[in-house]
């Protein structure tokens, strides 16, 4: 699933290539990924809108449209691609944009774990919940680190538990909370209440430090290339993890062998040496 930095990246894309641009013509090939309106509907309230800016919230991208708001969540495997009107069509491309100065937006989506939607920009949050509830965002919400030793101590759980609780943290996942811990040097089953002030200090810094280099470097695409960036490119910071899907090769620290655990049904990667 894209995680923040891939989104992000997405948000500076599209701050560049769409805002200011007006929708002419848009098309539902895939119903499912249309949620909260019907199709008709959906295509009526974007139809003559203009995109006026782009923000993120979590993994939430959030093109504002006046008085509306176009949400598009990506899910698991979903893609946001530039395009002109007569590129071959994708594959599961299931929302295309047309803009009056031409060109286009599409939404590819093989899963369809992804959802695009309108809502009125007033009242927003109480149409939104699960945006309006997302805790602080890492790269623009920036605390000191007692506050954020404060809220640590305060939940009492797991560190991965933590980093992937949304109404926490918003935007962290599977493969950055791993880079995250591991830059930090704590396990994935650390309880939250139980660092030092030292740990507290490097879990904050690693935490800020990974999600910047990955937006630097236009985010992490898998083995299964389904994440790429607004113009069809794989993101390049896969080949910068230090123990994400890196299991059995040397600790770039300890050069101690990486290892795979199972934790809530998801494989999760550490050193077990210089994670404690």
């Amino acid at each position: 699933m894209p995680e923040l930095p891939e989104v992000e990246t997405l948000r500076h894309d599209l701050e560049r290539e769409v805002v200011g641009r007006r929708i002419k013509h848009v098309e539902v090939t895939g119903t499912r990924s249309v949620r909260r309106l019907t199709a008709p509907a959906f295509v009526a309230r974007l139809e003559g809108q203009k995109i006026d800016g782009v923000r993120r919230k979590g993994k939430y991208l959030l093109l504002d449209l006046g008085e509306d708001v176009f949400v598009i969540h990506l899910g698991m495997s979903g893609q946001l691609l530039k395009a002109a009107a007569k590129d071959a069509v994708a594959p599961h491309t299931h929302v295309t944009v047309t803009f009056t100065q031409g060109g286009q937006l599409r939404f590819v989506d093989p899963r369809t774990f992804g959802e695009v939607f309108v809502v009125p920009r007033e009242g927003f949050d109480d149409e939104v919940p699960e945006v309006a509830e997302l805790g602080f965002d890492p790269l623009t919400d920036i605390m000191s680190w007692n506050a954020f030793g404060a809220m640590l101590v305060a939940r009492k759980v797991k560190l991965k538990a933590l980093l992937m609780d949304q109404k926490f943290v918003a935007g962290i996942g599977n493969i950055y909370s791993d880079e995250i811990l591991w830059q930090a040097g704590l396990r994935y089953d650390r309880t939250s209440d139980s660092l030092t002030t030292q740990e507290v200090r490097r879990l904050y810094r690693a935490m800020l430090d990974t999600l910047q280099e990955a937006v630097k470097h236009r985010g992490s695409s898998l083995a299964d290339q389904q994440y790429r960036d607004l113009f069809g490119v794989v993101g390049n910071y896969q080949t910068e993890h230090r123990v994400y899907a890196r299991e059995g090769l040397p600790c770039i620290r300890c050069r101690k062998t990486v290892a795979r655990h199972k934790w809530s049904g998801r494989s999760t990667f550490l050193c077990e040496a210089c994670q404690v």
